[in-house]
């Protein structure tokens, strides 16, 4: 049996799991139904597209665990519209770059995260609070859990990032230049070579409603490396705010 993860968030999450409640796309409450208090309300629309080392599928999403074992994993967002109180996030980009030495809900992981170089100051302060879980009730987004899962965090990066991904078409790419490159598109027919299209819905998911899933490829060097090809990825439209997915 794997040990208890050190810190008491680590500690809730794993009971948190445990009670069959996914730890990568799940629910959004508690097992108390305790929520965290929060004094700023925030809420965006994005894109994202998704990169991990699990086979296509993600047994995480399947409240089952990570295909070799452990976690690496980027997620790239476009936001096309957003707030955090008064502070708009409109077209703003970012990018989380993520490890885990086991699954997720274990814990001890590492996280970076970069964000767009065009973005002032308020709104730099408002994309780290919400990707590292501040001003968000508990375990109501994924930023929320991996944040908590992450007790090691490298110095978020303010640098150009290009992105385009097209949910429906399955297909995307995001670049930081000299730092991250990932690549998404859909899987192919092993013997005709045709495109394979395939969803997840996941009614109670705290990070997506609904994803297309494809291959993904990321070359990531830096703190966090990563170096996937023909993996897992997923493609989605968000609707988060400070109490979990927008309906």
């Amino acid at each position: 049996m794997a040990a208890l993860p050190a810190s008491p968030e680590e500690r809730n999450i794993l009971i948190f799991f445990y009670a069959s409640i996914d730890c990568c796309g799940c629910s959004s409450k508690s097992l108390g139904e305790a929520q965290t208090m929060t004094s700023v309300t925030w809420e965006l629309k994005a894109t994202e597209l998704a990169n991990c080392n699990c086979a296509y599928g993600c047994p995480c999403q399947f409240n089952d665990l990570p295909t070799h074992g452990n976690c690496r994993a980027v997620v790239g967002f476009l936001i096309e519209s957003g707030h955090f109180g008064d502070v708009s996030l409109d077209g703003l980009r970012a990018i989380g770059l993520y490890r885990w030495p086991g699954p997720v809900h274990h814990g001890n992981g590492a996280m970076q995260l970069i964000i767009d170089e065009r973005a002032d100051a308020a709104q730099r302060d408002a994309l780290l609070r919400i990707m590292t879980g501040q001003e968000t009730e508990d375990m109501a987004t994924m930023w929320w859990v991996y944040a908590a899962m992450s007790p090691n965090r490298l110095e978020p990066l303010f640098k150009p990032i290009e992105i385009d991904i097209d949910v429906d078409g399955r297909r995307g790419r995001y670049s930081v230049p000299g730092l991250v490159e990932v690549t998404g598109e859909p899987i192919r027919n092993p013997v005709t070579g045709a495109e394979h299209r395939v969803r997840i819905d996941l009614p109670n998911g705290f990070e997506y409603r609904l994803a297309e899933i494809g291959s993904g490829t990321t070359k990531a060097t830096g703190g966090i490396e990563l170096d996937l090809a023909g993996t897992y990825a997923q493609f989605a439209h968000i609707h988060l705010s400070n109490t979990g997915v927008v309906m």
